[in-house]
């Protein structure tokens, strides 16, 4: 099976950490694109990172090189400068300013480089906000997503970075539309996306219900669904998710669990009748799916039409036999030489998935021949190193 590889040819350097920016070159790269990470010397703290953040950087910095250099040294900078002017794509997510102090701002590598397309991972656009530090978190919060997540009075991040990584997805798309639009005028251009504005994007529809209904939007868990059952459900032994949500598959659940008395009453065959019925409808229900065990019932469910979902937890999902049959997981080889296998990218070009196996690169472990390639000697090399400008 090829793997989709669309980008090939395109060149991308990373000055990134934690999540957002790593998660923009980590799709690129899995799309072909040629992903060059600038680390610090002694390498992006990301790498060390314990408890929730540990697996940050294996996730995303696969199929990435890795140069390590000193950008406080006059010369490390010349090199970084170098890998850019050669560059198509520049991505980065340090505090506003940051890049600029240090002379890696857009205006000034755009000059030596105007195709460059030079993508900002912020906290904020431009606004009031767009000096303060934020954070997946802090954006859950004041976005509104937290609000929405928990119960009343007890907002909730969810339970992954999806703001960030959403954040990025973000990236990848206004860098993919600079792209296209590079083909025909031949210009790069600065893009940005942002954790806050991504958190208002993805509650728009939270906000829209406000404008349609003239009533805000409940927290999730205590909100008035849409359908009437659409519930997680106790069974003998472990919770299953079922959600009956046109008026065909009400018809179809009655008929799969013999509810004929339900089926009978016409006065809830429309779906907002039987949303206002819930309290009618819902504990015969729950009754009935808790006589049986999980597996009888998904071995009922599976094949009827019906949405159903068993309650999985992270680490089910290397056993997952729909991830395993094809290439929802690629082989992984950690820095410290183990392999594991992770989550490819999850769409599918020409019927091939773009998935190969990956290599962590260790910090710094292409310093050496990405250097060679911007012509540098093997003298010029050593004395990079011993002075401490590359590692």
């Amino acid at each position: 099976m090829n793997q989709p590889t669309p980008l090939a040819g395109l060149k991308v350097i990373e000055f990134t950490h934690m999540v957002m920016g790593p998660a923009v070159g980590a799709i690129l790269a899995s799309l072909g694109a040629e992903v060059i990470r600038v680390e610090p010397i002694g390498g992006d703290r990301t790498r060390n990172l314990v408890g929730s953040g540990a697996g940050y950087f294996p996730m995303y910095n696969r199929h990435k090189q890795s140069v390590s250099l000193n950008l406080k040294d006059p010369d490390g900078l010349d090199i970084a400068r170098k890998l850019v002017a050669g560059a198509d794509i520049l991505v980065e997510n340090y505090r506003p300013g940051a890049m600029d102090r240090l002379g890696l701002g857009y205006d000034a590598l755009s000059k030596d480089n105007e195709r460059l397309i030079y993508c900002s991972e912020k906290g904020f656009l431009p606004g009031p906000y767009e000096n303060r530090t934020a954070l997946d978190e802090v954006a859950q919060m004041m976005g509104g997503l937290a609000y929405m997540t928990g119960p009343p009075g007890q907002p909730l991040r969810a339970g992954s970075s999806v703001i960030d990584v959403g954040g990025g997805m973000f990236g990848v798309i206004a860098i993919l539309a600079a792209v296209e639009e590079r083909h025909r005028t031949g210009k790069g251009q600065k893009v940005q996306s942002s954790l806050f504005e991504t958190t208002v994007y993805l509650i728009g529809q939270h906000m829209a219900q406000k404008a349609v209904t003239g009533k805000a939007a409940d927290p999730m868990p205590a909100r008035i669904s849409a359908w009437a059952i659409y519930d997680v459900f106790q069974t003998e032994d472990d919770p299953i998710f079922i959600g009956v949500v046109t008026d065909a598959l009400w018809e179809k659940f009655c008929k799969l669990f013999s509810l004929d008395e339900l089926w009978a009453d016409e006065s809830i065959r429309e779906n907002n009748n039987r949303v206002a019925a819930r309290d009618r409808i819902m504990p015969q229900i729950r009754a009935l799916i808790a006589t049986y065990k999980r597996d009888d019932l998904i071995a009922l469910l599976d094949g009827s039409g019906l949405p159903f979902a068993p309650i999985a937890r992270p680490e089910d999902m290397f056993d997952d036999p729909h991830l395993n049959a094809g290439d929802g997981l690629e082989q992984v080889t950690l820095a410290d030489g183990t392999t594991t296998r992770l989550p490819a990218l999850p769409i599918e070009m020409n019927g091939n998935r773009p998935s190969a196996p990956a290599i962590l690169k260790q910090e710094g472990a292409d310093t050496q021949s990405i250097l060679e390639s911007l012509g540098f000697t093997e003298d010029q090399i050593a004395k990079l190193r011993s002075d401490g400008a590359a590692q």
